[in-house]
């Protein structure tokens, strides 16, 4: 958690500000959206290899190995501005995507290895506990990315910009730190404790794995496609959209992460008197209210406070999300799980940017909010049909 929170500081910098900076380096919407389509279609492919190889190989060198690609790529990016080499540091460092602290495409292996760490019963408890802190290091991040706008009259033209990747730098440092002192137990204490509020009907006894992973990521896909619309150049659209620079964009989305990280610890209680899927169901509606009625915002406070209390409500449920998937399978099979989770977000994300670029570029900044309310309304449906078959065959098991 120690690094997670240090990783989500420049994250959090760079999610406000990425798309920013390529805009003022005269990158054109379209060039923007590709990039990000492809860092996080790279990520996708990554995520693939790295989820089932935790498995059987541990996490913890995989998260270190991300570290320290983290710190080539900010390292690329701190020293020049050529298309070509900021291309590569932005693919391998997925600059400005946000992953709330989490290590990008080896995300999969770090969620195994916190779920070997406790008990079943606490996943729900840590889960959120860890997207809390995340959350909170992105607010801070986010407040320092104010600092292109503040320094623009001292440091010429985008160089600005370019201190933010020195926070990256930083926060990969502070993470090999953390990460070296931390120990992996291969030991599982997942059974010690049966979680009612987690438990899912084991898939050996309802389907084979396969088909119920498959489902699961069918559904989740929908999901990712709609977060690609709007999420990756959420700060681009504020800029263009109300004509607002980094100082404004960036509190708008330190108050939208801290919102979220405090939404998340609230999503502890609700647990208990909705449980995980009732949870998930409830803030992602509300969620999916707000997304629809933000690009219609007349100023730019409005929307923020629309984009404010979506992000809590959508953000705050990620750790319930968590504990769902990782309880669709055994202990030996959670980076498998976890890979499918990951791997049926990011692929049908990475499109997202593209298609929502083309229509920046028609100057159409309402559409992609429609399309992606859509593919998350029919996301929820899907989702709470599936759990809801699950609890059904607990019930009856």
């Amino acid at each position: 958690m120690g690094a997670r929170a240090a990783r989500s500081v420049g994250q959090g910098a760079l999610v406000v500000d990425f798309a920013l900076y390529l805009h003022a380096l005269h990158w054109s919407a379209l060039a923007i959206g590709l990039l990000y389509s492809a860092s996080l279609l790279v990520g996708a492919v990554a995520t693939l290899l790295v989820g089932p190889l935790s498995d059987h190989f541990g996490a913890k060198g995989f998260l270190l190995g991300y570290e320290a690609v983290q710190l080539i790529a900010a390292s690329i990016a701190l020293s020049t501005a050529q298309p070509i080499w900021l291309t590569l540091a932005a693919v391998l460092g997925g600059f400005g995507r946000g992953a709330n602290g989490g290590a990008g495409p080896f995300a999969p292996a770090e969620q195994s290895w916190i779920s070997r760490s406790v008990t079943r019963g606490q996943w729900g408890q840590v889960f959120h506990l860890n997207t809390s802190i995340g959350l909170l290091g992105m607010a801070a991040g986010a407040t320092l990315a104010a600092l292109p706008g503040l320094l623009a009259g001292v440091l010429p033209g985008t160089e600005a910009y370019r201190l933010l990747f020195l926070v990256v730098l930083l926060g990969s440092l502070i993470c090999l730190l953390f990460l070296g002192a931390a120990k992996e137990s291969t030991a599982d204490t997942a059974s010690a404790v049966h979680s009612e509020q987690i438990q899912t009907a084991p898939p050996k006894v309802r389907k084979p794995i396969w088909r119920v992973l498959l489902t699961f990521g069918t559904i989740n896909a929908l999901n990712g496609l709609g977060i690609g619309m709007v999420g990756p150049l959420m700060a681009y659209w504020f800029h263009l959209r109300f004509g607002v620079g980094p100082a404004a964009i960036g509190g708008a989305m330190a108050l939208a992460f801290v919102s979220a990280a405090f939404m998340s610890l609230i999503g502890l209680h609700l647990i208990r008197r909705f449980g995980l899927v009732g949870t998930v169901l409830r803030m992602r509606l509300l969620g999916l209210a707000l997304l629809l009625a933000l690009p219609f915002a007349p100023f730019f406070w409005v929307a923020m406070l629309l984009f404010i209390a979506r992000a809590a409500l959508n953000q705050g449920s990620i750790g319930s999300r968590q504990a769902l998937f990782l309880g669709l399978v055994d202990k030996s099979q959670r980076g498998l799980a976890a890979t499918v989770n990951s791997l049926s977000v990011q692929a049908p994300r990475s499109i997202g940017p593209t298609i929502t670029a083309l229509f920046f570029q028609a100057e159409m900044l309402v559409t992609p909010f429609l399309i992606a309310g859509a593919l998350q309304g029919l996301y929820l449906y899907f989702f709470q049909r599936f759990f809801s078959r699950a609890e059904d065959h607990d019930q009856g098991a």
